[in-house]
């Protein structure tokens, strides 16, 4: 990058960004990426030190890895932390203190899988998975539809984990609502095949969303933020469709934004992809234009691959952001999420601001063996 252009991404990038009562220094955040060195899912202080990291490396917003929340059936680990129980809740204390401590600012992802538990598995083995019709992104019946008394359990279960994260210091949090998990299984026509007011058409399908939102916008100060991050692919559909047209996007995600969101996390697999045909404009754009919400976009941003590619096996080379800073001077989304990108270099984004790109450290899949 040349200082030219570092110039111009110090233009585009130090803006500050304001959401509820949380201002940020810049439009940089740090993706949600789960981890799993949180043994009984406990965050310790090898948790807090690898945030704190990405905090002092200038990232102006964390979210954290998926949290579970306080529900028997919400996880598949006993190595992805929890957002309940005592020492789990202090486990986070510490982490917020450390990145508060580096100057930055994080937000808890709130996280219950559904249909994605695999029967037997920790953290409560004996609990059923579970999602609205008993049916996996994949379509087999591995567990049970969820009744009425499930839903308002489930519901009360993310209100009380809002409730919890900003108790100990989270400056916000973010329902997980993407990726085939509990809420996106509610929102997929083929995971939802309810026949109350649970299932039906695609706005039926989001009122189990909705509710959640409604509940954690309840259960916190009416400053705190709420993010949603919803995605159209899921794991192991990544063809899969919610929306398929700017008005299907639009009646999906106008419930969701009267609930209380304060800003959707628009998770696609490459950024610069564009969303519905004629139009240049990304999911995070489509979701700006049409509810009037801040948005975050995400994907393969600072590298020349996608995350299925690592999982292949098949490692991604540095890029420049030229493209995204484009993207970002003309307002279409408000704020940037960068993986992988800051899991090979927390400096990533001060080196990208100081003309260092040449410097950056590239992420490897070895980087996935510890937290670094």
């Amino acid at each position: 990058m040349s200082s030219t252009s570092a110039a111009r991404a110090k233009d585009v990038l130090l803006r500050p960004f304001t959401v509820g009562d949380l201002t940020l220094p810049n439009r940089i955040v740090m993706a949600p990426m789960t981890r799993e060195f949180s043994p009984g899912g406990i965050p310790g202080g090898d948790v807090a030190a690898y945030y704190a990291r990405r905090a002092a490396g200038g990232v102006g917003l964390i979210i954290t890895e998926g949290t579970y929340i306080g529900h028997e059936s919400a996880g598949s680990s006993d190595r992805v932390p929890r957002i309940h129980g005592e020492q789990a809740l202090a486990g986070w204390a510490g982490v917020t203190d450390a990145v508060h401590s580096a100057g930055g600012k994080i937000m808890s992802q709130l996280w219950h899988v559904g249909m994605d538990r695999k029967p037997g598995t920790p953290p409560v083995p004996a609990a059923p998975p579970m999602g609205p019709s008993g049916i996996a992104v994949d379509g087999t019946e591995s567990g049970r539809a969820m009744t009425r008394t499930d839903v308002d359990d489930v519901v009360a279960a993310y209100a009380t984990a809002a409730e919890a994260a900003e108790r100990i210091g989270f400056d916000g949090v973010e329902i997980h609502a993407g990726h085939g998990y509990l809420i996106d299984q509610f929102l997929w026509e083929r995971t939802n095949r309810r026949t109350d007011a649970y299932g039906g058409n695609l706005v039926a399908r989001s009122r189990f969303a909705a509710e959640v939102i409604a509940a954690v916008r309840r259960a916190v100060s009416s400053g705190f933020p709420i993010t949603l991050r919803f995605s159209q692919w899921k794991m192991g559909a990544y063809d899969a469709r919610l929306a398929r047209s700017p008005q299907e996007l639009e009646a999906l995600l106008a419930p969701l934004a009267d609930a209380g969101a304060d800003a959707f996390h628009c998770s696609t697999r490459r950024f610069h992809q564009p969303e519905f045909e004629g139009s240049d404009l990304n999911l995070a754009g489509w979701t700006k234009k049409l509810t009037g919400k801040p948005s975050i976009s995400v994907g393969a941003i600072g590298l020349d691959n996608e995350f299925t590619d690592v999982i292949q096996g098949r490692q991604g080379e540095v890029t420049g952001i030229g493209e995204l800073l484009d993207r970002m001077e003309r307002d279409e989304f408000d704020l940037a999420a960068v993986g992988r990108a800051l899991l090979g270099d927390p400096d990533w984004l001060t080196k990208v601001l100081t003309d260092r790109t040449a410097d950056l450290s590239p992420f490897h899949v070895g980087l996935l063996a510890a937290l670094n």
